[in-house]
């Protein structure tokens, strides 16, 4: 098959693959049962309510408020009078606990910003019907209330802590008069995104095991497309990375195993129990509208877990999807961000991107420096494609002229056999093999889709400027400049590449697969615009000078009386055998 045709239906199918797979996540309807997604809340200005309703334990959260069970009328005894915050800072983040219900009310990230330029917030603030995370649930829904409205009194940290170099230790405790006892203690590194908790409930003589809830994640609002992915469930178990979009929670919400991490990931960050060992996790789907009416709903998903390490400390992960900060902490952590196919490609690929702009600075230019490497490693290879594809051309006046001998024979006649026969000949006489000229090229390939993949999940490029009008290298170009770039230069090379054989109703189609990537690139990350611009001038210029180097190509116009009779002779001449022995 001819090469460029080969070519544009193996990318038309990946390109189709993507969309499907990874980017077009269709929202599931609700459905009735305990299964069934939530339905969406309207946003309330402001910080989140400290209240939340919460349900039995192994019921799945749901976004209408309902009576709030009553909590228990006993008398506090150890408790504080007043609900206050304490305020926790780190090198890496901001948080901000509230004694009621001994909770995180805020985590924010102090090297990512949001859209306005803050640091970045992942617990929802819009949300009032919803628990704040490290609420408690129980199986007894008058303590479940209890726990998670009381005002805790407060050991180990003033009102404000800023960690230079020691950790941080928060208590919480209430007690009150009908048995009821509950503490809760956090741990916080000086530099790290994790936060443990360590748990202990009893009522009476009798130790309860609660379940632990986040709540809604993630909560960061960038841009919102459909080329960005979305929440999901995220569970890793037995070596693999299990995520659940979801249409999938909606069919199955309770998971039950032995995890090594169990959260919520977007496309940038992540929000999981770290180690929590046998146990339950549980996921909901939340719709939440957004702030302007013409955008599509935020898709969240509230998660929990109910560990069965009694009283052990879990920890949580809260933090971006950086690859070296997830891999300091755990190897297998670092699997949670999706590369794809070529994760072993895109690995190397982006430590070699951060190690360019280590000294370049602007990421913009550290991918146009990065792609001029990576093309000058495979010039060979598409050298070797160029020249080969090059001789096909010269001979395809005699590979015409065969086929036409034969276009009147139907595909069962025996003869057909011969046609193929006399080709091969003409491909060995002339030197020419007809997977040379496609086998290179699609070597390349598992590169230029590795990169792609770097590209759209890499934290280092959110938030990145390159030059003028691009702020946000993760965000779409504003004014499409980079995808119309990328649409012209394509299609100056698909006019340079040599035709060999190809028809005109083909050549249309190859025409129009550019102009098919200009609109499916106009709303994706610039980075990956720009890629794949300056992938297109690298090889419109080694096409010219390929051109140069073996100069213009030798077609010598084939008749019928010439090299290619004297091959028909010796294989029958295109008659079927009988017409052969007839003569």
């Amino acid at each position: 098959m001819e090469r460029r045709v080969l070519l544009a239906i193996f990318l038309a199918f990946l390109v189709l693959y993507v969309w499907q797979a990874i980017f077009v996540k269709p929202v599931p309807k609700p459905a009735a049962g305990p299964t069934a997604p939530l339905s969406e809340a309207a946003p309330v200005p402001g910080p989140i309510a400290e209240g939340s309703g919460s349900p039995a334990s192994g019921a799945p959260s749901t976004s209408v408020a309902g009576p709030k069970p009553a909590a228990s009328a006993a008398a506090p005894l150890v408790a504080d009078t007043a609900e206050h915050d304490v305020r926790v800072e780190t090198r890496d983040v901001i948080a901000v606990f509230t004694n009621r219900g001994a909770r995180l009310k805020s985590w924010r990230l102090k090297h990512y910003l949001d859209q306005q330029r803050q640091p970045q917030e992942l617990i929802e603030q819009h949300v009032s019907t919803h628990p704040l995370p490290f609420t408690l649930r129980t199986s007894n829904e008058t303590v479940t209330a209890t726990v998670n409205d009381a005002l805790y009194a407060i050991a180990g940290a003033p009102p404000t802590t800023i960690l230079e170099s020691s950790p941080v230790d928060l208590r919480f405790e209430y007690r009150d008069s009908a048995g009821l006892h509950a503490v809760k203690q956090f741990h916080l590194e000086p530099s790290s995104y994790i936060v443990s908790l360590r748990a202990m409930i009893t009522d009476g003589e009798h130790a309860l095991a609660p379940a632990i809830e986040w709540g809604p994640a993630i909560g960061d609002v960038s841009e919102t497309s459909r080329y960005v992915k979305k929440a999901e469930g995220l569970l890793f178990q037995n070596g693999k990375a299990v995520r659940l979009a979801p249409k999938d929670i909606a069919k199955q919400s309770v998971h039950e195993g032995d995890f090594r991490y169990a959260g919520v990931d977007d496309n940038y960050f992540l929000v999981a129990a770290l180690f929590p060992g046998p146990g339950k996790v549980t996921f909901q789907p939340l719709a939440l509208p957004a702030e302007n009416p013409k955008d599509p709903a935020r898709e969240l998903i509230t998660f929990s877990i109910e560990p069965q390490l009694g009283e052990a400390p879990v920890k949580f992960f809260a933090g971006p999807k950086d690859f070296d900060v997830l891999a300091s902490l755990d190897r297998d952590l670092a699997r949670s961000i999706d590369f794809g196919w070529f994760e072993v490609i895109v690995v190397p690929l982006l430590r070699s991107l951060k190690w360019v702009n280590a000294f370049v600075g602007n990421y913009g230019w550290s991918i146009i420096i990065l792609t001029f490497i990576i093309n000058a490693i495979m010039f060979p290879l598409r050298h070797k494609s160029v020249v080969s594809m090059r001789k096909m051309q010269e001979i395809q006046p005699e590979v015409k002229a065969i086929q036409e001998r034969y276009s009147k024979l139907k595909a069962t006649d025996p003869a057909k056999q011969k046609m193929n026969q006399e080709l091969m000949a003409l491909y060995k006489e002339r030197g020419v093999n007809p997977a040379s000229g496609c086998v290179p090229m699609l070597l390349t390939m598992p590169f230029i889709f590795a990169f792609y993949a770097l590209l759209s999940t890499a934290i280092e490029l959110r938030g990145a400027p390159f030059i003028g009008w691009i702020h946000d290298l993760s965000a779409h170009d504003p004014y499409f400049v980079t995808p119309i770039l990328m649409g012209v230069s394509q299609i100056w090379q698909q006019k340079l590449a040599p035709a060999a054989g190809v028809d005109p109703i083909q050549q249309k189609m190859m025409m129009l697969m550019p102009v098919f990537f200009t609109f499916l690139f106009l709303w994706y990350p610039a980075g990956v615009a720009l890629y794949w611009f300056v992938n297109n001038v690298w090889a419109i210029g080694q096409q010219y000078a390929t051109n140069y180097m073996i100069g213009p190509p030798n077609i010598v116009a084939s008749t019928k009386a010439s090299a290619g009779e004297r091959r028909m002779k010796r294989v029958g001449g295109g008659k079927t055998d009988a017409a052969a022995r007839d003569n």
